[in-house]
């Protein structure tokens, strides 16, 4: 495998799914704090006992302990979010949260004591409660300002120590979940296409002014956005299914289009059309979208099949959508497609489009996972499952360097236990290190090596030599 001297390898987390302290040190309530049930909801008045988030894994008071764990593995970055409302706890607060962002402050200082880069996503599937509320979230073009000061004042804080930077998380799945991606409170169902783009155009322009802002405060760092990355592949190759994975494909890419080009794509004009979508733009939206990323990030889980044919419509699960089942392909417990090769192919098709750096920020496999005691004693888990995941989705990523593919680095999802964000339970399990809590919200919190530990730890520590 040929894996460049500075690659950053790391994991992954978001701020909602490990940190806890839900009401703490000054923090407001987030959209996450009122849906217990992940994206299948309900929302909630209130913030109630079986929301698994408002206690996480406790990384607000034990981050010293879990990032020593990351440096023993060799860490080079720990991709982390920062809590909106833990800054400005309503949102549009015109002062921000001393405390909160002194513990950020904190957090990035421990990882930078071990030589751990943070890489740190703004916005990462977690809206102030109170803008959602208020504004309907990202349909209401306030958030921009809002967002704007956020962004002003997180990058004036950080700027000596956090050279990388995300601004939305998987931008693209706010097409499937609105509240969760994009903080908007009205109804799924009753959204209208012309509310939900022009949604997304606020966030368009918030991501671009933010690289702006980040350019000018931070010249040396590095801001990038960030998509859910789903390959379409056309089920038969009869050429309706070929068009229709060219447009499922656009569907997710004119995101990526818009923030690394500046500019809507043309294609976009039939689709605004077709469906009566008129997208007020404001003066100065068009030079704003210039200000283009730095580098690309996405998550990689599954690919997807695409069909013309109604009766070929079955789905198969998959980070935040829904699917057609590829025959050819194995599944998860989740109904998650595992496709190791997806990820070579999805690194080409965004390099051969962009010849912009790529990051792969989200990678893993969750599953129910067994505390088991060794031979010396020792509690672990044994999850041989998930070192051949990663594992073969690392070779990809080595092929497609060989390929020529620009990669920055990888930072496996869930890099410890957290909630997940789609079911919002910790039975579903991603991390090399175990935290013994369970679903009932028993458990001691206690931290335990699993079996990949170490063998992430030889991946890192030989930069990529030791897969097979």
């Amino acid at each position: 495998m040929t894996f460049k001297k500075d690659f950053l390898w790391g994991g992954a987390v978001a701020a909602n799914q490990c940190e806890g302290a839900y009401n703490e040190d000054g923090k407001g309530l987030s959209t996450q704090d009122v849906a217990p049930r992940g994206i299948v909801g309900p929302i909630t008045e209130e913030p109630t006992d079986d929301n698994m988030k408002l206690i996480g894994i406790d990384f607000y008071h034990r981050y010293k302990e879990d990032v020593k764990l990351f440096a023993e593995m060799g860490f080079k970055t720990f991709r982390t979010s920062i809590a909106w409302s833990r800054i400005f706890p309503n949102g549009d607060d015109v002062t921000p949260n001393e405390k909160g962002l002194q513990f950020y402050d904190d957090l990035f200082d421990e990882c930078l004591k071990y030589g751990i880069e943070p890489l740190v996503t703004i916005s990462h599937y977690e809206t102030p409660l109170a803008l959602a509320k208020n504004y309907d979230g990202w349909v209401n073009r306030k958030l921009i300002g809002f967002f704007e000061n956020y962004v002003t004042t997180i990058f004036e804080r950080y700027k000596n120590k956090v050279k990388y930077w995300l601004t939305f998380n998987e931008i693209n799945s706010v097409l499937n979940q609105p509240y969760m991606s994009g903080g908007i409170f009205t109804d799924k169902s009753k959204l209208t296409k012309q509310d939900l783009y022009q949604a997304i155009h606020h966030e368009l322009v918030a991501s671009a002014m933010a690289v702006k802002i980040g350019h000018k405060i931070m010249p040396n760092a590095k801001v990038g956005c960030m998509i859910l990355g789903v390959p379409n592949y056309p089920l038969t190759p009869n050429p309706d299914d070929v068009l229709e994975a060219m447009k499922q494909d656009r569907e997710n890419l004119y995101f990526a289009d818009v923030h690394v080009r500046g500019a809507y794509p043309k294609y976009m004009d039939g689709y605004f059309k077709e469906n009566d979508i008129k997208i007020i733009m404001e003066p100065g939206d068009e030079e704003i979208l210039k200000n283009t990323v730095d580098f690309i990030s996405f998550s990689y889980y599954v690919s997807s099949c695409a069909t013309a044919d109604p009766e070929k419509l079955k789905t198969a699960e998959g980070n935040l959508f829904s699917g057609v089942p590829n025959p050819y392909l194995e599944a998860s417990a989740w109904g998650w497609q595992i496709d190791p090769k997806g990820l070579r192919y999805m690194l080409n098709l965004l390099y051969d489009r962009y010849q912009k750096p790529l990051f792969i920020v989200e990678n893993g496999l969750g599953a129910i996972d067994e505390l088991v005691t060794d031979e010396n004693g020792n509690k672990t888990v044994i999850d041989d499952y998930r070192i051949k995941y990663l594992n073969d989705h690392l070779v990809q990523v080595g092929k497609a360097i060989e390929d020529g593919v620009d990669v920055m680095g990888y930072t496996t999802w869930g890099c410890i236990d957290l909630v997940s964000a789609s079911t919002a339970e910790l039975r579903k399990r991603y991390g090399f290190i175990y935290v013994d809590r369970n679903d009932d919200g028993t458990g001691t919190l206690d931290r335990y090596k699993k079996k990949s530990f170490n063998w992430y730890k030889e991946v890192i520590s030989t930069n990529g030599k030791s897969l097979v």
